[in-house]
């Protein structure tokens, strides 16, 4: 793996793993997959497929984000908004 793509590949198992900590399922269940996954593909050595897989574990990241900002968001909702209200 080329010195950039592994920094890439080190940087994107860092932030999951940061988003990791609010899963809904729990830290470790996340952590395991996330570890199982990476391992998975550790002998992937073309950097055309290792861009690919970068690729797909940002779009994780983003649908995350979302799931997170989805759940504050219903969360102020239920919060300030009762069901009369609308």
């Amino acid at each position: 793996m080329a010195g950039s793509l592994r920094g890439e590949v080190r940087n994107l198992y860092k932030n999951l793993l940061y988003l990791g900590r609010d899963y809904p399922k729990g830290a470790d269940y996340f952590k395991r997959r996330l570890k199982n996954v990476f391992l998975k593909n550790k002998d992937v050595k073309d950097p055309e497929k290792i861009k690919e897989l970068i690729a797909r574990g940002e779009f994780v990241m983003k649908e995350l984000e979302a799931l997170y900002f989805l759940r504050k968001y219903r969360a102020m909702k239920q919060r300030y908004y009762s069901d009369t209200d609308i």
